[in-house]
């Protein structure tokens, strides 16, 4: 039965990894066109990547890299036996989350009340190089937000189990999957940031 379950485990762990891979080739391939295209209007992208707020940016990647180190704790702490801890430290995962995407509404907010945003009369004005800037900008961090929010509802389900017993210090693999999760989420933003709103 032991061994019914360990095998269980390792499948689990496998499909996260390949889950994860498929993910890189995806936001890879945006970066690829990213890359392509700035070659292509690199005064449009520079001017363009101006517009951005990058103290909402810094904050936001502080406040992931918060959340990888909690998630990575509630790891630990529910193998020391320390379920009250853990709890904590996955619902601060889960606030640390909502706080980057209330930061992202309200940084999406600002660019749309400009007349900022994928098919704006203003931006078709700017040039191809800024719609083309934009798009991938709204597009790339909004997929980036989204893959967040399913993050939120899985550490949702997670701290649930946690709750009720159903994860314990000798079964917690869905936990320890949910921190690969995470850190994949946290990863992508580490790259998305610099290329946004630093390189100029």
């Amino acid at each position: 039965m032991s061994a019914h379950a360990h095998r269980d485990d390792i499948g689990s762990k496998l499909g996260m990894w390949l889950f994860i891979f498929t993910e890189l080739l995806l936001f890879g391939g945006l970066f690829i066109t990213y890359a392509v295209y700035r070659y292509m209007h690199p005064e449009a992208f520079h001017l363009a990547s101006q517009e951005l707020d990058v103290p909402i940016g810094t904050i936001n990647t502080i406040i992931l890299l918060i959340s990888s180190a909690t998630i990575a704790m509630s790891i630990t702490a529910i193998q020391q036996h320390k379920k009250k801890l853990t709890l904590v430290l996955i619902a601060a995962t889960i606030l640390l989350a909502a706080v980057f995407l209330v930061n992202k509404y309200f940084e999406w907010g600002a660019k749309i009340e400009h007349g900022i945003f994928p098919g704006s009369a203003y931006l078709d004005q700017l040039g191809y190089g800024d719609v083309l800037f934009f798009g991938l900008y709204f597009f790339m961090t909004g997929l980036h937000a989204f893959h967040i929010v399913i993050g939120m509802v899985l550490l949702g389900f997670i701290f649930y189990y946690v709750k009720t017993d159903r994860l314990k210090p000798d079964n917690f693999q869905l936990l320890e999957n949910g921190g690969l999760y995470w850190h994949l989420v946290d990863l992508i933003w580490i790259f998305l940031f610099p290329l946004f709103y630093l390189i100029a």
